[in-house]
C-alpha cells in the first residue's frame, strides 16, 4: 500500500506542476478554452485518446468482459467505430465553423440566443452525466487501493479536477491527458503481454481455455450473458456508435488545433491509439476472468469496476497493482478535467457571454465565469456520484452517449447537411432529444429495481430498456425535422455561406 500511495502522490504532484506552468500561460479566453489553438495533430490526437479512454474504457470494459464475456466487448467495438462518424461527418465542419464550443458551430448558421442557450444546456447536462461515471470509478479505485471511504475518494478527485481546470485551463488539461494516454497505453500493454504469455502467445489457446475458465463455461464466448433483450442490445450499440459525435468534451478538442486538416490528423492519430487500446481490453477482461476469478472481482466491486487493478495484482504483485491503479487514477483525473472544462466553457462562453452579457463580456470576465462554473459543475457531479456507487462505469457512460447522440448529433448533422433546416428545428431537435433520453433513463431499470441495492431506487421500472438510444435518437432527429417543417422560416443564403466555411475553412 505504501508503494501505491507513493505512486499516487507522484502522479498528483506531476499534474499539479503541469497546472502551475500552464496557469502562467493561461491569460486570455482563447488560451483558457482552447490552449490558443496551438497543439499539433499528434499532440491533439494523444489528448483526444487520453480524453476518450476513460474509467469506462479501462475499468468498466475490463469488468464487463470479465463478468459477461462477449457482451462486454460490445462497448469496445462501439467506442471504436464511433470515431468513423466523428472523422467523416463532424471533425472538419466543427473546426471550420466553431471557435470555442459546440454551440459556436450551430450559431454560425443560427445566430439565435435560444439555440445557444439550449446547446449550452445540452453540453452541461451531458458533461455531468459522463462525469458521474468517472467519479464512481475513482471512488471504487481509491477505496480498494488506499482504504478510504467512497465519499472521501470522490471528494478528493472532485477537488483535484477543479484545480486543474480553474488554474490551468485547456493547456493543463491537454498535457495531463497526453501524459495519461502514454501511461495508460504502457500499463495496458504490459498487462496484455503478461496475460498473452500465460496462454503461450496463442490466440486459439486463449479462446479455448476461456471456454472453461468461468462459471459461464462456453457461454462466456457467446452473446446474451448480459444483454438478453435484442432491442436493448441494438439500443446500446446505437448510442455507442453515434454518441461520440455529440460529446462536448471530445468536440471542443478540435478547437485546440490551428485548422481543419490538423483536426482530421488528430482524429486519425486518436483512432489508431484507441483501436489498439480496445483490442487489448480483450486481454484485460479474459485475464481477469481466468486469473482473478469472477467471485473475487464481484466481492471487490459488485459492478466489476476493479477487474483491471486486481488482474495487475494477480500477475505482477503489489508494484504492478499500484502502478495500474495510479494510472487508472490519472485516467480519471484527465477525463474529468476535460469534462469540467467543456461544461464550464459552455456556461461561460455560450450562456454568460452571449446570452446574459449579449456579447459584451470581456475576456477576463469570461475566464472568471468559466472558473466559477467549473466549481459549480464539480459540486453537482460529486453530489450525484454519491448515489451511483453500485453502477458499472461503462454502463453509466453508455447512458451519457445516448443523451449526446439524441440531443446533439441530429442538430450537428442537419446544420451542415440540410439546407431547409432552421432555428425552430434546431431548438426543437435538441430539446426533444435531451428530454426524451433523460425521461427514459429516469423510468428505466437503471433507476428502478424491485430488489434493494440493484438500482438507485426501489420499484418497478416503467420502461424495460436499459439504454434509451433506440427511441431517443430517432426522437431527436424527428424533433429537428418536424420543428423545421412546422416553421416557415428559411435562410438558404446563410446555409450557402456556412457550407463554404464548413468545407474550406474560410472565415468571414
Amino acid at each position: 500500500m505504501n508503494t501505491a500511495f507513493l505512486l499516487f502522490l507522484v502522479i498528483v504532484a506531476g499534474t499539479l506542476v503541469i497546472t502551475y506552468y500552464a496557469a502562467r500561460k493561461t491569460k486570455t479566453a482563447s488560451e483558457f478554452y482552447t490552449a490558443g489553438g496551438g497543439l499539433s495533430g499528434w499532440q491533439n490526437g494523444l489528448a483526444i485518446a487520453g480524453d476518450y479512454m476513460s474509467a469506462a474504457s479501462f475499468l468498466g470494459i475490463a469488468g464487463m468482459v470479465a463478468l459477461y464475456g462477449f457482451d462486454g466487448f460490445f462497448y469496445s467495438i462501439g467506442f471504436l467505430v464511433a470515431y468513423l462518424v466523428v472523422l467523416y461527418l463532424i471533425a472538419e465542419p466543427l473546426r471550420n465553423l466553431g471557435k470555442y464550443t459546440m454551440a459556436d458551430m450551430i450559431a454560425a448558421r443560427f445566430d439565435n440566443k435560444k439555440v445557444r442557450g439550449v446547446a449550452a444546456l445540452n453540453s452541461v447536462t451531458i458533461s455531468i452525466f459522463y462525469m458521474i461515471a468517472q467519479l464512481v470509478g475513482a471512488g471504487a479505485l481509491i477505496k480498494l487501493l488506499l482504504g478510504l471511504e467512497y465519499t472521501t475518494s470522490v471528494l478528493i478527485v472532485g477537488a483535484l479536477m477543479t484545480v486543474y481546470v480553474v488554474f490551468g485551463g485547456m493547456t493543463a488539461t491537454s498535457w495531463v491527458q497526453i501524459i495519461k494516454c502514454v501511461l495508460l497505453m504502457a500499463g495496458t500493454f504490459i498487462i496484455s503481454l503478461i496475460v498473452f504469455s500465460k496462454f503461450d502467445f496463442s490466440v486459439m489457446k486463449m479462446f479455448e481455455q476461456m471456454r472453461t475458465a468461468t462459471p459461464l463455461q462456453e457461454a462466456f464466448l457467446n452473446p446474451g450473458n448480459k444483454f438478453t433483450n435484442g432491442l436493448d442490445t441494438l439500443s446500446l450499440n446505437m448510442a455507442l456508435v453515434l454518441g461520440t459525435a455529440g460529446l462536448p468534451h471530445i468536440l471542443i478538442r478540435f478547437f485546440t488545433v490551428k485548422d481543419a486538416p490538423t483536426a482530421r490528423k488528430s482524429v486519425v492519430v486518436a483512432t489508431w491509439i484507441i483501436g489498439l487500446f480496445y483490442v487489448m481490453t480483450i486481454f484485460l477482461g479474459f485475464g481477469a476472468a481466468a486469473f482473478v476469478g469472477t467471485e473475487a472481482i464481484v466481492s471487490a466491486n459488485a459492478a466489476g469496476n476493479m477487474a483491471a487493478p486486481l488482474l495487475a495484482r494477480a500477475l505482477g504483485g503489489d508494484f504492478l497493482f499500484a502502478f495500474v491503479s495510479a494510472v487508472a487514477f490519472a485516467t480519471i483525473l484527465a477525463v474529468v478535467a476535460g469534462l469540467v472544462l467543456s461544461a464550464a466553457s459552455a456556461f461561460a462562453h455560450d450562456f454568460y457571454s452571449h446570452i446574459v452579457r449579449r456579447g459584451t463580456a470581456t475576456e477576463k470576465e469570461q475566464v472568471v465565469a468559466a472558473k466559477l462554473a467549473s466549481v459549480g459543475v464539480a459540486v453537482i457531479s460529486i453530489v450525484l456520484a454519491l448515489f451511483a456507487q453500485k453502477l458499472n462505469v461503462a454502463f453509466l457512460v453508455a447512458l451519457a452517449f445516448a443523451v449526446a447522440a439524441s440531443a446533439n448529433l441530429p442538430v450537428l448533422v442537419f446544420t451542415v447537411f440540410w439546407r431547409r433546416f432552421n432555428t425552430a428545428g434546431a431548438v426543437t431537435g435538441m430539446l426533444a432529444g435531451l428530454g426524451c433520453s433523460l425521461l427514459l433513463v429516469a423510468l428505466s431499470p437503471n433507476v428502478w429495481d424491485p430488489v434493494a441495492g440493484k438500482a438507485i431506487l426501489v420499484g418497478t421500472p416503467l420502461i424495460p430498456l436499459a439504454n434509451p438510444g433506440i427511441i431517443s435518437i430517432p426522437v431527436g432527429f424527428l424533433g429537428a425535422f418536424l420543428g423545421t417543417y412546422l416553421s416557415s422560416k428559411r435562410d438558404d443564403a446563410k446555409y450557402d455561406e456556412i457550407l463554404v466555411k464548413a468545407n474550406t475553412g474560410l472565415q468571414g
